[in-house]
């Protein structure tokens, strides 16, 4: 896998990421409110004395916070996306009929997450409902861990967030899968989630303002047909069964 070939995971990720706001945004918000109980009043003299060193440090470590999530977060799906690869390292999508078959899942489940973040099909939908039997085991080990006072408990958080049933990851999953190998599937997930840092990291820092510009129907359309997009050209691609020349610099998996 060359870098090149990173860039339409990432592109993905970067559109898919107002689904991210969707998913994500609640806990994220918490992070930019402290992720704990509000400071206690300062007396007026006081607070001309500390209110500019004080708002230093409360936003540093706000930013040390939504770092952390964002980390572990992306490092949940980095060793999904190696799970998922070592399948294929394995051997177990060694048959070029299987590879071929997964080709063209991987890319109408591209087709479908565009459908659903344009809201104009909701399918996967009913594929994040049905990855809640992973969550409902992952999700007490979130309360230990709350409030979200420390980067540390951040960063788990974040870990466990990655597990969330999503239907934009299964579809980045698939991807990861085609690779070939462990390594090269964590690539593929580690380009996906940096995608969806951008977003993230504002919504993070500047809360609800990003919330709901990003959430506006326009933008929503515009993510949904570049994914859409992508889906299509690595459909045509595998009809086709050759190359199609510069849009092999924007295929999503390896050639079938």
């Amino acid at each position: 896998m060359n870098a090149l070939s990173l860039v339409p995971m990432f592109l993905v990720g970067l559109a898919g990421s107002v689904h991210c706001i969707g998913m994500c945004g609640g806990i994220v918000g918490a992070l930019s409110l402290g992720g704990g109980a509000p400071a206690a009043p300062v007396r007026p003299v006081i607070a001309i004395a500390v209110a500019r060193p004080a708002l230093q440090t409360s936003v540093q470590t706000n930013v040390l916070r939504v770092l952390a999530y964002n980390g572990g977060r992306i490092g949940s799906y980095m060793l999904a996306g190696a799970l998922a690869g070592s399948l294929a390292g394995a051997g177990m999508l060694h048959l070029a009929s299987l590879q071929v078959a997964g080709y063209w899942l991987a890319n109408l489940m591209l087709v479908a997450l565009g459908l659903y973040l344009m809201d104009a099909w909701r399918g996967l939908a009913h594929l994040e409902a049905a990855g809640n039997v992973i969550w409902r085991r992952v999700r007490p080990l979130l309360k230990p861990l709350m409030p979200m006072d420390t980067p540390f408990k951040a960063l788990a958080v974040g870990g466990l967030w990655g597990w969330v049933p999503c239907g934009m990851v299964y579809s980045a999953l698939l991807t990861a899968m085609m690779q070939g190998s462990a390594l090269n599937g964590a690539a593929a997930m580690a380009a996906f989630g940096l995608g969806t840092l951008p977003t993230l990291l504002g919504m993070g820092l500047l809360g609800t303002r990003l919330r709901a510009q990003m959430q506006r129907r326009p933008v929503r359309i515009a993510s949904g047909l570049l994914v859409l997009g992508f889906g299509v050209l690595g459909l045509l691609r595998a009809a086709n069964g050759v190359s199609l020349g510069w849009l092999d610099a924007l295929c999503v998996t390896g050639h079938p």
